[in-house]
Parts: C-alpha cells; sequence; structure tokens
C-alpha cells in the first residue's frame, strides 16, 4: 500500500518543548495493538506512541504523530515524509541498508497462532493456508522455511485482517509476534478455542529486536534518540510504559 493510503491522524507527542525546538515527524501503524492503535477518540495509543513520547520528551524534540500501514513507512522515509518510524519494526539487514536503527527496544518472538490442539510437524505445513503481516519478518521466515513444507503463505496489510480469516476459517494458522496474538487475539472472545502451537520462533537471524527507524545518515537525530532510549530504561519509564500493556517483560529479549 502507498503512501495515499496514510491515515490523516496527527497527534503532539511532546507539548512542553521550547519554542525553537527541532521539530520531528514520527510514523507508526495503527492497526497492530496493543503496540500501537486508534481510540475512540482519534487519538493514537499504544506501547509505540508512548515510547515516542517518552523518547521525545527525554530528548526535547516537539514531535508530530501520524499513522499509515505498515508497508508504506520504509518507503515515507526514504521520501523525507518523516525522520522517524516507531512502528514494532524489526531490524533486519535489508531494512538497514535504507535506514538507520536505533538501539532495540523491544524483542519477542514468533509463534503460530491455530485452533486448539493443533499438533505442528513438517507433514502439517502441507496444503496449509497461513498468514502473516505483509513486511513483517514473519513475512520472510514463514517464506524460507514454511513455505518448502507446503504451506501458502498468505499476506496481509493489516494483522487484524489475518484474525478475522484465522475466525473464518479461512486461514488455518497466523504466524505473528507473540505479544500482538496474545494481546489482541487470545485475550479477547475472538480468541477462544485458539493457542499459541507449535515451537517458539526466535532465530537470530529473524529476531535481532525491534528498533526505531531513522531516515538514512541523519546520526544527529539518532544519537539524540538512542540516547533517551538509555534514559527511559535506566529510570524506570521504560518499564512504567510496559507494564501498561504487557504482564511479562519484553526487554530484554527472554527465551
Amino acid at each position: 500500500m502507498n503512501f495515499k493510503t496514510a491515515l490523516a491522524v496527527g497527534a503532539l507527542c511532546a507539548l512542553p518543548v521550547l519554542a525553537q525546538a527541532q521539530v520531528v515527524r514520527i510514523v507508526t501503524d495503527i492497526s497492530y495493538p496493543p503496540f500501537s492503535k486508534q481510540a475512540a477518540d482519534g487519538s493514537i495509543t499504544g506501547f509505540d506512541p508512548d515510547i515516542a513520547r517518552a523518547v521525545c520528551a527525554e530528548a526535547k524534540l516537539q514531535c508530530e504523530l501520524k499513522a499509515m500501514d505498515f508497508d508504506g513507512i520504509i518507503p515515507a522515509l526514504q521520501a523525507k515524509k518523516f525522520e522517524i518510524a516507531i512502528a514494532s519494526m524489526s531490524i533486519t539487514p535489508e531494512r538497514a541498508k535504507v535506514v538507520d536503527f536505533s538501539d532495540m527496544y523491544f524483542n519477542v518472538p514468533g509463534r503460530l497462532l491455530a485452533p486448539e490442539g493443533t499438533k505442528i510437524d513438517d507433514a502439517w505445513y502441507k496444503g496449509k493456508n497461513i498468514g502473516v503481516l505483509r513486511s513483517a519478518v514473519q513475512q520472510q521466515e514463514g517464506s524460507d522455511k514454511m513455505k518448502p513444507k507446503g504451506a501458502s503463505i498468505k499476506i496481509y496489510a493489516k494483522i487484524t485482517d489475518a484474525f478475522l480469516d484465522l475466525s473464518s476459517k479461512r486461514l488455518d494458522a497466523v504466524f505473528l509476534e507473540s505479544t500482538v496474538g496474545e494481546e489482541d487475539f487470545l485475550k479477547t472472545p475472538k480468541g477462544k478455542g485458539y493457542a499459541f502451537v507449535g515451537p517458539v520462533f526466535n532465530d537470530p537471524k529473524y529476531y535481532q529486536g525491534c528498533g526505531i527507524a531513522v531516515q538514512k545518515g541523519n546520526k544527529e537525530l539518532l544519537t539524540k534518540i538512542n540516547a533517551a532510549l538509555k534514559k527511559i530504561l535506566a529510570d524506570g519509564t521504560y518499564k512504567k510504559i510496559q507494564g501498561k500493556y504487557f504482564k511479562n517483560d519484553i526487554y530484554p529479549f527472554k527465551n
């Protein structure tokens, strides 16, 4: 999906800043709760926006937050529509060629969501339809590991659409970050009868953590972001934000 599909949803991340503070445009994907979503009043809420606000406040940046579909975010950074993306974006060598990444700010494994009792072995994949989020690391991992075993990898612009197809039996499983599957599916009424099945996917080839993406070459801004991340991790701000959305520690990565 291209930039024309960007959602015109904006909010100031850090209002109490100096008049001459640097203005930074930040983009996220609001179809990925609990990391980011649009509230009933139109505001952007979730773990990623809260981390963005905390980083902006610490770095004394005046930040404007807007939303668009995940697969358009890196092209938007390259086109200089935004300076920063905070969208649960996995750090990969391919992405690092076109954007600069901050230090890792969380890391969770991938899991398969499927009906309870599903037994996963190599033979299970043959003929199965597995949903993944477009441009997410699970799209590549699914293509590398599951497609050769006979699975069809179905790509979705929004993970919530994959949940709908799973519930409607149009998918056999959804392959995604475990935290999203737990918080936005399994803990809801629509998750009744479903569970994480099969192995925990944490191959370091694919799971190097998620970082804040910055326009390539903007070293000054990247330095400010990394310094702010270190501060909110050290002073308890990160832990407080994490506690609003998750019962388990997502930093650092734990098997």
